[in-house]
């Protein structure tokens, strides 16, 4: 069932809680909702002057892609994670039929990939060192950034094997649903909090 709230945040307009699931009904009208920037993000009403703000009433989220839990089966065993980045979502096995379900944002063109591995750290508001190969692309990039809320991987990091993929967060909750990134699944800070806790290390990761 949704539980909405109404913040007043300078005269802003509805926000959304993620930390409950989304009804069916609702879920098939597929509106725009407004979407809740994470903390220490800022709302404008005019051009955005810094990479911590967000200009007010553009940022917004399609319904499917909230956190919600959904008919799912799998042989998998519960707490196996399935990414299906065709579908930009992440499950979470739960068991009995069922799968939580995340929206995602994942790989852009020329850097998609697949393959079966475990969990093999978790961080709270991770550093960043940003690979050898992605600095060529972009040279301006620092040699490592601390972790923070300018931070590109976000809240929370879940690291894949002995790949230079995450799970993680995002600053830019806009991009959910899009192919965006270098490899990695960037979530919605929230969400990205919410999977940290319920998954251990050496669960079982599917990317396909």
């Amino acid at each position: 069932m949704l539980r909405w709230s109404r913040a007043a945040a300078g005269g802003l307009a509805i926000a959304l809680s993620f930390s409950l699931l989304l009804g069916p009904a609702l879920a098939g009208t597929r509106p725009l909702l407004m979407f809740n920037p994470p903390a220490g993000l800022q709302l404008t009403s005019g051009k955005p002057t810094n990479g911590l703000q967000l200009r007010t009433g553009k940022v917004r989220l399609d319904p499917k892609f909230m956190r919600q839990v959904v008919p799912y089966k799998t042989a998998e065993k519960p707490g196996t994670i399935v990414v299906v980045t065709g579908q930009k979502f992440l499950y979470l096995v739960l068991g009995k039929g069922k799968a939580l379900r995340y929206g995602i944002g994942t790989a852009r063109d020329g850097f998609e990939w697949s393959g079966t591995h475990r969990v093999s750290n978790k961080r709270e508001w991770p550093g960043w060192t940003p690979p050898a190969e992605m600095k060529k692309r972009q040279p301006g990039l620092p040699d490592y950034m601390p972790g923070g809320m300018d931070n590109p991987l976000g809240a929370r990091a879940i690291y894949i094997g002995s790949t230079l993929y995450r799970i993680h967060g995002t600053n830019e909750p806009w991009s959910i649903g899009q192919d965006v990134s270098s490899g990695c699944i960037r979530m919605i800070n929230d969400d990205v909090v919410d999977l940290f806790d319920r998954i251990k290390i050496d669960a079982k990761v599917i990317v396909l």
